[in-house]
């Protein structure tokens, strides 16, 4: 397969054209414009080196909200109440704690200073939110991603204390139910997300799944249709 370069037209070759690894094209910008067509595409950048790479793996991680799995371990820490909740209180904290956050396997980070700045501008605009997880008024765990319509795109997640990743994702997930969300993109599997009920699906499900959640919605948390 071919590997597409992206010039200044917002414009992304058809996903079944990425690689087997789901690389699909390379270069281009993180204008607002440009990462909102993606996201509504099926696509998402992910870094190495200063040039930005576009993806669309096949099959796609997901989680349907109500095939989320809560350990019993969980549900106890959820009753002890040794942490608390929130939702877009400090999306800076969280975007920059998931930048510094060291990785097993992980050179660095792909989360550079331009993606910190184009998510934070979206975060701006009402379209990337975080969930944050609290313990004694600190910042100990959460995530950020992208809501569009009835989906949530996840994008990454720190944790500087034990299940404190796991008691956001987990809370949020509730959250996102009870607001309709239908789908939660998990992009990539891992075993974490596994044991919170992720699985894998075709892409052209996952595709076909965002034109439905995407397009239905009416609410304010839906985009405007790009090109």
């Amino acid at each position: 397969m071919p590997l597409f370069a992206l010039d200044h037209n917002i414009v992304f070759p058809p996903v079944e054209l990425a690689e087997p690894d789901g690389l699909l094209a390379i270069g281009g910008d993180l204008s607002t414009q440009r990462l909102l067509t993606a996201y509504q595409k099926g696509i998402f950048p992910w870094y190495e080196g200063e040039t930005p790479l576009w993806w669309c793996p096949d099959p796609r991680c997901v989680v349907f909200p109500e095939k989320l799995k809560v350990s019993k371990s969980m549900k106890v820490l959820a009753k002890k109440g040794q942490f608390s909740f929130r939702i877009n209180q400090d999306f800076a904290g969280v975007i920059s704690a998931c930048k510094q956050i060291e990785r097993k396997g992980q050179d660095g980070t792909w989360i550079t200073d331009a993606v910190e700045k184009a998510y934070t501008r979206l975060h701006d605009l009402g379209y990337a939110h975080s969930a944050e997880t609290y313990h004694d008024g600190l910042l100990v765990g959460g995530l950020y991603g992208i809501r569009l319509g009835k989906v949530f795109f996840g994008e990454s997640m720190f944790s500087t204390q034990s299940n404190a990743s796991k008691f956001a994702f987990i809370s949020y997930v509730e959250q996102l139910t009870n607001e309709g969300v239908q789908l939660i993109d998990c992009q990539v599997h891992t075993p974490h997300l596994e044991s919170m009920g992720a699985e894998m699906i075709p892409r052209s499900q996952f595709i076909q799944l965002l034109h439905q959640l995407i397009s239905q919605t009416s609410s304010s948390t839906a985009p405007k249709r790009l090109p």
